[in-house]
């Protein structure tokens, strides 16, 4: 899957504009906080962000940064997707690899996702991630979407 591909998968969850009182994000739109939109230089109005800013932050800060076109077909979106998220994604598939838990995704973690069986790393990748998830104060108000959102990610990974 590549990076358009990636992100248009990445909206069937993200979607338009949200500001749950839950969420510390705060108002998001195709997933990109203000917090994040802001500290990029966006101004205006968060429900009018344009679909290509927040395209641009998807691959910059999340595609790019995780090298996510050199994590394979099973990986790249579910690592992609974990990253834009929230969470400590990087650790979460070193940890999966057996990489060292640095956080940065780089040659050596790189070198152990393609020693390993992809399907049993992507399964233990999104384990981490389900972990971490149900930890967070606000699970009893995202819990049910995020564990939908991660079996949808493991049935398209597995595809």
């Amino acid at each position: 899957m590549n990076f358009d591909e990636a992100f248009d998968e990445l909206q069937i969850s993200e979607g338009g504009y949200s500001d749950h009182p839950d969420d510390t994000g705060g108002a998001t739109m195709y997933g990109v906080t203000e917090r994040v939109a802001r500290a990029r230089g966006y101004a205006g109005d968060m429900r009018a962000l344009p679909l290509a800013f927040a395209k641009t932050v998807a691959r910059g800060d999340y595609w790019d940064k995780y090298q996510c076109d050199q994590l394979g077909p099973v990986l790249g979106f579910q690592v992609f997707d974990a990253a834009y998220n929230g969470g400590p994604a990087a650790k979460w598939l070193q940890r999966a690899v057996g990489a060292t838990e640095d956080g940065v995704i780089g040659a050596k973690t790189i070198g152990a996702l393609r020693a390993a069986d992809p399907v049993k790393v992507m399964a233990r990748f999104n384990a981490y991630r389900q972990q971490y998830l149900a930890g967070l104060a606000v699970w009893p108000s995202f819990g049910k979407g995020w564990a939908r959102r991660i079996a949808e990610n493991l049935l398209l990974g597995a595809a």
